[in-house]
């Protein structure tokens, strides 16, 4: 009988869908998804509703002996850890996977290092040292993340996210600087970096990603790595955004898992390894793979951003293609017939094209082509 993986999810995700459970099929083992949102996972096998935001739930929820239990999810790290240490399998720290989750527990357990200022968006002091960033203490994707120059644009801005929203809220300290991913997995025994992306981002007060560019991890990289060791982060897929400035590296995020948008599978394309199973494998107890060469290529993740409401009428669907030396891969986000709201964030994303190629040149080129060659029409 072969082994079983417990997969726990919320919402539908191309990481998902398209990586980890054909992994756990590549890997001979049966994987069984639990979900909160059983419809939207209709079609990915063995599914089983559960509440998976409580660790109890899922405990409750595992049968047998299990050869792993897993999440690739910000919001379900913490309570995946926590069941997987019921069972006594390999998994992260619950309480590293709360801290990175947690923004103001990050910022309270780094000050030691890096103190930078965070606070309660409404008990910020008038004396706090703006610009601050507002963002809800446990968000993703750049939703509701505004840069606000003094206490009157908090006190506008803080009002209009609570009139949406009803989780907390933190204000933190800017951090000036050029923005960097670093890309991590680790066995428990060692934390290997897998690489780096140079991020572009819109302009202020918004924080959409734009453009991930795959560079050599800056010479600061140390300082990020002894930042992660102190919040207790060494297993599994790490995706952590931090700036330089003046030699200085600080973290602005940590996301204790792949990195998404599909940049996971540009990042596995790129290396060049079967980087799903591996995650997968070292939830099962595995250590590392020897690492081969590393790839001497360029590589860019451009999403496509909406710049109006209304609804999609005409997009690409997706594919993958050789431009000469440069591979191109388009995956939609969004459908044809879907209605779009313009919301500043990565949920503005209409797709992502993804190209690998010899050099900087060549890979521009390409992306220059594609864009030419292809129409997404909001009506």
């Amino acid at each position: 009988m072969s082994a079983s993986v417990y997969v726990v999810a919320g919402k539908a995700t191309d990481s998902v869908t398209h990586g980890f459970l054909p992994a756990a099929a590549r890997l001979g083992l049966d994987a069984i998804l639990l979900t909160d949102r059983p419809s939207a996972h209709r079609h990915e096998g063995t599914v089983a509703e559960c509440a998976v935001s409580d660790f109890r739930e899922v405990i409750a929820r595992v049968g047998g002996t299990p050869g792993g239990i897993f999440s690739n999810s910000d919001f379900l790290q913490a309570p995946t850890a926590l069941a997987a240490a019921y069972f006594g399998l390999p998994g992260k720290d619950w309480r590293a996977a709360t801290r990175t989750k947690n923004k103001a527990l990050m910022r309270r357990h780094l000050a030691p290092l890096d103190p930078v200022f965070s606070a309660d968006a409404f008990a910020v002091p008038p004396e706090a040292p703006f610009p601050l960033v507002l963002k809800p203490r446990e968000g993703v994707a750049s939703e509701d993340v505004f840069l606000v120059r003094d206490m009157r644009e908090l006190s506008a801005r803080r009002e209009e996210v609570a009139a949406r929203r009803s989780d907390p809220l933190v204000a933190e300290e800017y951090l000036p600087g050029e923005l960097h991913t670093l890309e991590t997995l680790g066995d428990g025994r060692e934390l290997r970096v897998l690489g780096s992306f140079r991020t572009r981002v819109s302009p202020p007060p918004f924080f959409v990603e734009e453009r991930l560019e795959w560079a050599p991890p800056p010479p600061e990289t140390p300082q990020v790595l002894a930042q992660l060791e102190a919040l207790g982060v060494g297993f599994g897929a790490c995706h952590t955004e931090f700036v330089v400035h003046d030699g200085r590296a600080r973290i602005i995020e940590v996301n204790y898992r792949l990195i998404g948008d599909h940049c996971d599978f540009l990042l596995a394309d790129l290396l060049g390894v079967p980087l799903f199973e591996r995650i997968l494998r070292v939830h099962l107890g595995e250590p590392l793979d020897a690492d081969g060469p590393r790839p001497r290529r360029h590589a860019v993740a451009e999403p496509i951003i909406a710049d109006r409401p209304g609804r999609l009428t005409a997009a690409p669907e997706a594919f993958e293609t050789d431009d000469g030396a440069v591979r191109l891969a388009y995956r939609p986000q969004r459908g044809v017939g879907d209605a779009i709201a313009i919301t500043r964030t990565n949920r503005d994303y209409l797709g992502t094209v993804r190209a690998i190629g010899p050099d900087a040149g060549q890979v521009e080129t390409a992306l220059a082509r594609f864009r030419e060659a292809h129409t997404w029409t909001i009506a």
